[in-house]
């Protein structure tokens, strides 16, 4: 391992390539890669630390755009992180184009149509 090398695998686990992708990018085979980190435990940790750099940026990324008032964004990340502003979806159970409230009733539907398939 070269310092070329671990500069290079550095450089790709910063770009959050994974083990695999670091070593095609610097050139290398895995196995490589798998004993110098048993050899260097610190280089290990380094290595696992400089993968979160790309999720980091990211996320710095969003917050610098909701400072910059992107509502689609503020939006988006709301949505997928506070359970509150989930966007709702109404599931709609029909038989024979009635509307079905009774839950014995849908389960008794799933269960023929389930009977239909083993038989098929």
């Amino acid at each position: 391992m070269t310092e070329e090398t671990i500069a290079k695998l550095e450089e790709g686990f910063i770009k959050g390539l994974s083990d695999r992708e670091a070593c095609l990018y610097a050139d290398i085979n895995p196995s490589t890669l798998y004993r110098h980190c048993e050899a260097n435990p610190d280089f290990s940790e380094r290595k696992e630390l400089l993968k979160e750099k790309v999720k980091m940026r990211a996320k710095l990324n969003i917050q610098e755009a909701i400072d910059a008032k992107n509502l689609n964004l503020s939006q988006w990340y709301t949505e997928r992180r506070d359970k509150d502003f989930n966007a709702k979806q109404e599931v709609d159970i029909t038989s024979k184009g009635e509307r079905i409230d009774n839950v014995d009733a849908v389960k008794e539907l799933s269960d023929k149509f389930n009977d239909f398939l083993k038989q098929q």
